[in-house]
């Protein structure tokens, strides 16, 4: 087969997977009853009007004049949902759902743009051409930023009351039986972190460039730290343990009045877990979700540490004779049974449910179910350039204040379970579907 046709077939099969992505975000929408369209989930973020216009923004801003020759229909609407917000420095909007187009308005706008850009793209995908930059980078980024936006979206709608939602159905949770806390050895070794340029593989900017690590010997838990087990540090007042928090941690642990989860509720002597569309009693063996800052107060409680985002990796990839895999498990790709990914469940499951997907050393559930905070301040990797089309994606947070997060949750597509990709946030957000495990050194 030509080098051109197989191209011209890549591209189109990446259209299928935007508009495979488009359902999926369209689908969240759904659940939302229109009531609370101009609901603001939470405190830092835009009100959810926003994000339905913003997707189908970003295409349009991203592909016009790199990929297509488009011209504005509507200026306004393609500037205003251009950015998100990303809640640095504890500033909060303070915009009126006034201040929003109305809902029709926004839709027809969607509407209009996915229309030309479906029009367009058949056409220019549809023949070689010489582009300034490569049509299936500009669609991978389209597509991964609709699928990230997928499991943002989620975790945003998880904190709207339950009655301003529409309930949707769950996928059954195999009983485990409770998980027994172990600790894994991990032996020295090196590791891989980052892409190679020279790959065919998409990877966001930040992911190159690939380079080796060594990384000393050191215990890993073998399973996410469950609620059961926060649940102690709880009890034991650690919240109210001033020796167990960085001073920026406790000022916002006790300015924010942070005495729990944000995922936990309580009612008399229960506690309950907040889920998408009911609590319910709580699951002992789910992976608690929390901040950085929460997770790094229970470590040091724990008389031990959060994992370097290097530790992570050998704990996940390495092997007893230094030959990285491509998952924990193999180099077979994702499959619903080896985790908790991949838009399966609204909620978490059990930490113990997947013991074909351990890794060579015995780590379980490292891909799904939640992602998990490393101590790593998220970085750029030697050689780090930005897209030039989209200089601020990661180059914004290199500022000191974020967090390297590995694995992946319940919402996090399968395309975004690779090796090499990083996630990140600062330390005091909760919101997140993100738990961790712990390191002895």
């Amino acid at each position: 087969m030509s080098t051109t046709l197989n191209a011209v077939q890549t591209r189109h099969e990446l259209l299928e997977r935007l508009s495979d992505a488009r359902v999926r975000t369209d689908q969240l929408f759904d659940i939302i009853r229109p009531e609370s369209l101009y609901d603001r989930p939470i405190p830092e973020r835009h009100r959810i009007i926003f994000y339905i216009g913003h997707l189908e923004a970003f295409d349009w801003n991203l592909l016009s004049g790199r990929l297509l020759d488009l011209k504005p229909f509507n200026p306004e609407l393609d500037k205003l949902f251009a950015f998100g917000i990303d809640p640095v420095g504890g500033g909060l909007p303070t915009d009126q759902p006034a201040d929003w187009p109305k809902v029709q308005d926004v839709r027809n706008y969607v509407r209009a743009a996915r229309e030309t850009l479906d029009r367009e793209l058949e056409g220019v995908l549809s023949t070689p051409g010489s582009y300034e930059f490569s049509p299936s980078l500009l669609l991978n980024v389209a597509i991964e930023h609709r699928l990230m936006h997928a499991e943002t979206l989620a975790y945003m709608f998880h904190q709207l009351p339950h009655d301003r939602k529409v309930r949707q159905p769950q996928a059954a949770v195999s009983e485990t039986g409770l998980t027994t806390p172990a600790m894994i050895e991990i032996p020295a070794g090196k590791v891989t972190l980052g892409l190679r340029r020279e790959d065919s593989t998409f990877g966001w900017d930040n992911e190159y460039e690939a380079h080796e690590v060594a990384v000393s010997g050191f215990a890993i838990d073998k399973y996410m730290v469950t609620n059961r087990e926060f649940l102690g540090f709880v009890s034991a007042g650690g919240y109210e343990e001033r020796s167990l928090w960085a001073e920026a941690d406790w000022e916002w642990r006790t300015g924010q009045n942070i005495s729990h989860p944000v995922f936990w509720t309580r009612s008399g002597d229960r506690w309950y877990w907040r889920g998408m569309f009911e609590d319910v009693c709580l699951p002992l063996d789910w992976p608690v979700y929390v901040s950085h800052a929460e997770a790094t107060a229970y470590a040091r409680w724990a008389g031990k540490a959060l994992p370097t985002e290097a530790q992570w990796h050998r704990a996940a990839y390495g092997t007893p004779n230094d030959v990285e895999r491509d998952y924990p498990w193999d180099e077979s790709a994702p499959r619903p049974q080896l985790g908790n990914f991949n838009f399966q469940r609204w909620d978490p499951a059990p930490v113990g449910g997947w013991p074909d997907a351990e890794s060579a050393f015995g780590v379980a559930g490292l891909l799904g179910n939640g992602w998990e905070w490393t101590s790593s301040k998220f970085e750029p990797f030697g050689g780090f350039t930005p897209f030039p089309f989209y200089r601020g994606y990661s180059a914004d947070f290199f500022d000191g204040k974020h967090y390297v997060m590995k694995g992946g949750s319940p919402r996090t597509a399968a395309c975004m379970l690779r090796r090499s990709f990083r996630n990140w946030f600062q330390s005091h957000y909760q919101y997140v579907y993100a738990g961790f495990r712990c390191v002895s050194n």
